[in-house]
């Protein structure tokens, strides 16, 4: 199975990678974007075959590693 994890930091937490991309969409004429948040995207090929417990691996990965639960927020999407 394979699980994409996105990780994003939480609303309230400053971007700069973000506020910098946003700048930079100005600059080169896409006037209509506005905020803009910056993130990543990990994705896991595991060996798992049930979906629950894939969910459940990625979600510990995840809440251990991947994502500092302080300032960011994951969301966990599994695929066969």
């Amino acid at each position: 199975m394979k699980a994409v994890v996105t990780v994003m930091l939480k609303d309230g937490v400053l971007d700069p990678q973000g506020r910098a991309i946003g700048h930079a969409l100005q600059d080169l004429g896409f006037a209509g974007v506005g905020e803009v948040r910056a993130g990543k995207v990990i994705a896991l090929d595991l060996a798992e075959s049930d979906p629950v417990a894939a969910r459940a691996q990625a979600e510990a990965m995840a809440r251990k590693l991947l994502a500092n639960l302080v300032i960011e927020r994951f969301d966990i999407r599994v695929e066969e």
